[in-house]
């Protein structure tokens, strides 16, 4: 099938923006907080920057009993409270048009019929071309079953000349063996090129700027490799505990949840070989390079430490501990605070390691990825010169304060050489008038476009399940997680494992 190509389009001109072609999309799970907080928004926002077709039609699919009019009035609320743009009648009404409503449970054969007869309407309606994607915003136990019943359906199957596509959120499987059965069911239904696998970290401006930092420039490079590198560390860490989501995170955990997924992403691109290009193919070619080279440590014991929060005081407030949440069972050995050491075997990266950690009520809502490197092999200042001087560090800040952060020693002013660390700041909010999409903006458009550039591909999915999945099962078998307070930044035994190093995790 041929692309849909504008004919008044320059593909050289950059000052257009990249415009969905006719279509729709369908959300499964369409009252749940992802589609109320994120999803909405972001259609609204796109159409509101003009970057959706005219005719473009929503549908959600839900067990409430709502008619077209509930539907829209909920949407209209989410786009109101979650929007990042600021809300215009015009727009809002244009969208509305396009808008309905389908109530039924997974298993409803008769739901889905009426889904079909929407998507018909629709397509004569709106002019969706039989374009639609499917979202599957559903508890992972679901997939299977809405995948199956769309191509019962015939819903899978697109109209000569148009496509379908599957949007999966994570986690993708709880283990390798799950990750594979789910990828199987998926691709039997819709080609492996028309399922996206959403990471909305790979949708953030400061991740995409990690491949624009390295390869459009040229000072970052010739010292991006073990000669200079001493570590890297990748750092996710959230203030909240686990709120109202006990059901779903009791049992995962935060390595399922996050080191499977946005860590190890993180770690492929900071860590990849110049692709030869940015098509998706080639992209994925050479993280799968890098995921593939990824060792875990022989001594599990010593190079990785899951935690447990504790009650205690946080933001002037005093908070739960884990165990005692509720839902929560007294004996779970769930983590909330992970930390794991990893290293690629390649010629760039032989023999630095990777720390990466991420936990849950921590000192501050942060993701960053600091590359450390090594000290300067040859000192000509006495000892107490250099006393407050730490090592060059360049850290990407991920979120909230979107950057980049160079860390090197300068002389302290005065009649003495003195050298203390100082700091080079660049904030995204300083240096362009624009204001960043959002993650989920740029991820359904791309989605609608069919570029598959920021979504992993199953190989890359199940080589993260290969990199955790033994790590999970050696914690199974040995121990329970660590204490740590809550509001503090994990438990003693991660400093300890970074100690034995002779490193210290940084404050980020």
């Amino acid at each position: 099938m041929d692309a849909w190509i504008n004919p008044l389009r320059d593909p050289a001109d950059r000052r257009l923006p990249r415009i969905a072609g006719p279509s729709g999309l369908v959300i499964f799970g369409v009252t749940g907080d992802l589609s109320r907080k994120k999803l909405m928004p972001a259609v609204y926002d796109l159409a509101n920057r003009g970057l959706l077709p005219p005719g473009f039609s929503l549908i959600g699919f839900a067990r409430r009993d709502w008619e077209d009019e509930d539907f829209a009035q909920v949407v209209h609320d989410s786009v109101k409270e979650h929007a990042r743009t600021p809300f215009r009648e015009e727009v809002w009404q244009q969208l509305a048009k396009g808008m309905r409503f389908v109530q039924g449970e997974f298993v409803d054969n008769d739901a889905f019929e009426k889904l079909r007869a929407t998507i018909e309407e629709l397509d004569k309606a709106q002019g969706t071309g039989g374009n639609f994607a499917f979202y599957l915003s559903v508890p992972p136990k679901f997939f299977p079953q809405v995948v199956q019943q769309l191509k019962a359906h015939g819903l899978a199957d697109p109209p000569k000349g148009s496509w379908r596509r599957a949007v999966i959120e994570k986690p993708f499987g709880h283990d390798l063996k799950s990750a594979q059965e789910l990828n199987q069911v998926v691709h039997s239904v819709f080609p492996r090129d028309e399922v996206f696998r959403i990471d909305h970290y790979l949708g953030k401006e400061t991740v995409q700027n990690i491949l624009a930092l390295r390869f459009a420039n040229s000072m970052f490079e010739p010292i991006w490799n073990r000669s200079y590198v001493d570590h890297v560390q990748i750092t996710m860490a959230e203030d909240i505990g686990i709120g109202g989501r006990a059901g779903y995170y009791d049992g995962i955990g935060s390595a399922r949840d996050v080191i499977q997924n946005h860590l190890l992403q993180l770690l492929a691109l900071t860590a990849i070989e110049e692709p030869a290009s940015f098509h998706p193919k080639a992209l994925v070619a050479e993280k799968l390079k890098v995921l593939s080279a990824v060792r875990i440590p022989k001594d599990l014991g010593r190079h990785t430490v899951r935690g447990q929060y504790t009650h205690g005081w946080q933001g002037g407030e005093e908070v739960l501990g884990y165990l005692e949440e509720e839902g929560i069972d007294p004996q779970s050995t769930t983590d909330t605070y992970a930390a794991v050491k990893l290293e690629i075997n390649n010629r760039r990266w032989a023999g630095v390691p990777f720390y990466l950690r991420t936990g849950k009520r921590l000192g501050r809502r942060v993701t960053e990825i600091a590359v450390v490197f090594q000290r300067a092999p040859y000192l000509p200042f006495d000892s107490s010169a250099t006393e407050e001087l730490g090592q060059n560090a360049l850290v990407i800040r991920v979120q909230p304060d979107e950057g980049v952060t160079m860390r090197f020693g300068s002389k302290v002013p005065g009649t003495s050489m003195e050298v203390r660390d100082v700091s080079m700041d660049f904030a995204y909010g300083e240096s362009f008038t624009e204001s960043s999409p959002e993650a989920y903006e740029r991820l359904i458009l791309d989605v609608l476009l069919g570029d598959a550039n920021l979504f992993p591909r199953h190989q890359e999915v199940e080589e993260s399940w290969r990199i955790l999945d033994p790590i999970e099962a050696y914690w199974d078998k040995h121990g329970r997680p660590a204490g740590y307070e809550s509001g503090t930044w994990g438990p003693a035994e991660a400093d300890e494992m970074l100690a034995r190093d002779g490193r210290s995790w940084r404050r980020p």
